[in-house]
């Protein structure tokens, strides 16, 4: 079963990164996140509510509010870099956030076997090659690189905090909703500060007409990453934290 959630986990997340880049070539990259998490956070209440996961609300959610302001980071950096370079390269170099999870393993005393082991250098080689041509071919930004080694650390940070803000299913409704929460707040709050700069909170061509058109892809993406927040929780809780490596090594685009 960890196996079949870790594959779910890196469908989804690539389904998000991939309509969340498509989104941001004509949404200013701060509004997709807060508009597809501000959607996680109306549904993820209402499941939380049904569910009456309020009642496992405990000191475990700071790990899920420390994750919620990492991810909008990582999330604003990972869309600028495919703004600026190759997907071939921005998406593979974003996959190294494996070493965050992993390393976290090993401090916590698990120990992969000699298949894992295995797995994992087969994993981290193929992110390697799978940017290699494209680093052959036009040149990349140094910004780009930077941004996304940056986003990879931060997609690593979320993966390894989400996984220990909850032990239970209702928790785990209640400790994304609270995630959620403060990616939209911590967004939001950096959408203020760039308006007020000069920024663009509205696309260029059709403003709110545009981003009101993209409701449903923006729901798309934030859902998709919820659900694959979910499913790697649920794994990382049934099996080893390195098993998997990174999920979104397997939806490379």
């Amino acid at each position: 079963m960890t196996a079949l959630f870790a594959l779910a986990t890196s469908l989804l997340w690539g389904l998000a990164d991939f309509g969340g880049g498509l989104l941001t070539r004509r949404t200013p990259a701060l509004t997709v996140v807060v508009a597809s998490q501000s959607v996680a956070v109306v549904v993820l209440g209402a499941i939380v509510v049904a569910t009456g996961g309020f009642a496992e609300a405990g000191p475990r959610l700071w790990y899920a509010v420390a994750a919620g302001a990492v991810g909008p980071v990582a999330m604003l950096c990972f869309y600028k870099a495919l703004a600026l370079g190759p997907m071939g390269v921005v998406s593979p170099l974003g996959s190294l956030g494996v070493a965050v999870p992993v390393g976290i393993g090993l401090l916590l005393g698990e120990r992969p076997g000699v298949l894992q082991f295995a797995g994992i250098a087969v994993a981290v080689a193929g992110i390697v090659l799978a940017g290699g041509p494209e680093l052959r071919g036009a040149p990349v930004q140094r910004q780009a690189v930077l941004m996304t080694l940056v986003a990879a650390f931060g997609f690593g940070a979320v993966l390894a905090l989400i996984a220990e803000a909850s032990t239970t299913l209702t928790g785990l409704f209640l400790a994304l909703f609270v995630q959620r929460v403060t990616n939209v707040a911590v967004g939001g709050a950096a959408l203020w500060v760039s308006v007020g700069r000069g920024g663009r909170a509205l696309p260029e061509d059709g403003g709110l007409r545009t981003v009101l058109r993209s409701l449903p892809a923006l729901a798309f993406v934030g859902l998709a990453d919820v659900a694959a927040n979910g499913t790697y929780s649920i794994a990382a809780q049934t099996g080893p934290v390195h098993g998997g490596c990174h999920p979104r090594n397997v939806i490379g685009w």
